[in-house]
């Protein structure tokens, strides 16, 4: 089983799309989908499908405060470096979970409570498994709810030989949790001077986890210049540049309806997303065959 993380330096740059379209060309007995861009889900609505099992999850603790056993002495108050208690009163938005309250209180009235932060999801897409999960406005632990969207997709695991993963823009918390331990990560940028900078710095990401990394210029024939001085980076850091999807109208066409590219008749960046598959798939197994020939030129 290999796991992959489509990513990028920051949103817009057609991820999401490029995952979807990669959900449409796999069978659905080859891969299962993880949808780990937790703080702004929207992959599910390109794969559509049905929710087999939901989960409640917890990814912060809040103090709360038992009015029958509180004495009203203000210790906790004066403790908090939050400033989450007033008159007796936790601020939920305000406090951190650090429990330093809790301890101190001389009644024993402050008890540490699971906060609900999000919820994870199981969708049944027509005999293709698909985890992913929505975090609340505002919640923390958004790094724990990933780890828990890709524990469930491998739970899942059954005759699969692939986990997709679409990620997070950025390189933050989010990010490392959605590519730590990934066999690869397929970075997707766009041919302008911010584009190319964020490539650098998600590249330096999955350097720094040990993450091998896949180029693919999005849009590449916007910007001709700015996409060679890209191609020219990728030479320079070893990179290959494993997809050049052009501009196409027929993408914006298909998401109206909610239709991957690679299912649009005709999309020459349809073309070039399946051209880009293909290649990463082989990719793939020809390191395999690499290590299991090493494995046996030892022996």
């Amino acid at each position: 089983m290999k796991q992959i993380a489509v990513i990028s330096g920051k949103g817009g740059t057609g991820k999401t799309t490029i995952t979807g379209s990669f959900a449409s060309l796999s069978k659905a007995g080859d891969i299962i989908m993880a949808d780990c861009d937790v703080e702004a889900p929207n992959l599910h609505l390109i794969m559509g499908g049905e929710d087999v099992c939901s989960d409640e999850f917890s990814g912060a603790r809040v103090a709360v405060i038992d009015p029958d056993k509180c004495s009203g002495c203000g210790i906790c108050s004066d403790v908090c470096r939050f400033g989450a208690i007033e008159n007796c009163t936790v601020n939920s938005l305000k406090c951190e979970g650090c429990g330093t309250c809790s301890i101190v209180c001389p009644e024993g009235a402050v008890e540490m409570k699971d906060e609900i932060t999000g919820k994870t999801y199981i969708t049944d897409c027509e005999g293709m498994v698909f985890s992913h999960a929505r975090l609340e406005i505002g919640a923390d632990g958004s790094g724990k709810l990933v780890t828990r969207v890709r524990k469930n997709a491998v739970e899942h695991l059954e005759e699969q030989e692939y986990v997709i993963i679409d990620g997070s823009p950025g390189i933050g918390c989010v990010v490392i949790a959605s590519i730590t331990g990934c066999d690869a990560a397929l970075i997707v940028t766009e041919p302008t001077r911010s584009g190319l900078e964020d490539l650098r710095r998600v590249l330096s990401t999955c350097r720094h986890f040990g993450v091998k990394s896949f180029v693919c210029i999005n849009k590449f024939d916007l910007n001709t210049q700015i996409t060679g001085e890209i191609e020219e980076f990728c030479r320079n850091e070893g990179l290959e540049v494993v997809g050049r999807i052009p501009y196409d109208d027929m993408v914006i066409e298909g998401l109206k309806d909610m239709k991957p590219a690679v299912e649009m008749e005709g999309s020459q960046a349809g073309r070039q997303i399946r051209s880009m598959y293909l290649r990463i798939m082989k990719l793939l197994k020809e390191e395999d065959a690499d290590v299991t020939g090493n494995c046996y030129g030892r022996f």
